[in-house]
């Protein structure tokens, strides 16, 4: 069942809403919850895959409206929100790495006649983010996919924003190689 949010809610501020989700008001928090979904959602596809997304992008939400009342306002609110998915996604990550050695061999593709059609490039170009290193693939899918700027992917990660434009130069060049060798012309 699909909530409908009333128009005075849209037009609220972001203050407003937090302070209201702060109060316990859940509306606010649908409000939130509706504003931010799908970016966060997307964010963690690219980053722990389609069978998990579902799953972790509904912690991140727990974990935002329980630490709501910690957001000071500094930076933006979905800078916070990043923050706070980015930090699930490398820590189920860690878990994951721990708890099993997948094999990360992918045969490359051959082409016929230089013709990819779009699932298959998508296909490669999800495999090759998925060999990134966990940190390299967070600052390429803040920048790339949700376009945030340098400045606040330094602060949803906690690094320098010097660093984050190291990291996108050597996730770039990491991410071209991986196409590379998956068979990507």
């Amino acid at each position: 069942m699909r909530l409908h949010m009333p128009l005075h809610l849209k037009q609220r501020s972001m203050d407003s809403l937090v302070a209201s989700c702060v109060a316990g008001d859940s509306a606010a928090m649908q409000a939130i919850y509706e504003q931010s979904k799908s970016r966060v959602y997307g964010l963690m596809v690219r980053m722990v895959g389609q069978q998990d997304a579902d799953d972790l992008t509904q912690q991140v939400y727990l974990q935002m409206f329980r630490k709501l009342g910690q957001f000071n306002g500094q930076s933006k609110l979905e800078t916070w929100l990043f923050r706070i998915a980015t930090n699930e996604a490398l820590q189920y990550l860690r878990k994951q790495k721990r708890q099993t050695t997948a094999s990360y061999a992918v045969d490359p593709i051959t082409v016929d006649d230089d013709h990819l059609i779009k699932g298959e490039e998508s296909q490669l170009v999800e495999a090759a983010l998925k060999r990134l290193d966990p940190g390299l693939r967070a600052v390429f899918l803040l920048k790339e996919q949700q376009g945030l700027s340098y400045c606040d992917i330094a602060e949803s990660l906690g690094i320098p924003e010097g660093t984050v434009g190291s990291r996108l130069n050597r996730a770039r060049k990491e991410l071209r190689q991986e196409l590379t060798r998956l068979g990507y012309v």
